[in-house]
């Protein structure tokens, strides 16, 4: 077997490397998940805003149309 070359990394030098590596993409995996956590937690608070925007909604329409006269009510006025 011959000695590794001056210039050649050695194998510790490569594993520290890939350490180094795997760190670094840790962190950007840490900050990529806490940005994504952000925005569920902003993208859960307006589907709920929206969905009682919406059953308020349904309480108006349904109100109104129970101020509307009924179909045989309205047939009867007619001539």
């Amino acid at each position: 077997m011959s000695a590794p070359s001056p210039s050649a990394p050695s194998t510790i030098d490569q594993v520290a490397e890939r350490v180094e590596r795997l760190v670094q993409q840790h962190e950007q995996l840490r900050r990529t998940n806490a940005l994504l956590a952000q925005q569920v937690m902003a993208l859960t608070q307006e589907r709920d805003s929206l969905k009682s925007r919406l059953q308020a909604a349904r309480t108006r329409v349904d109100a109104l149309l129970e101020r509307l006269p009924s179909n045989s009510q309205s047939q009867d006025d007619t001539p």
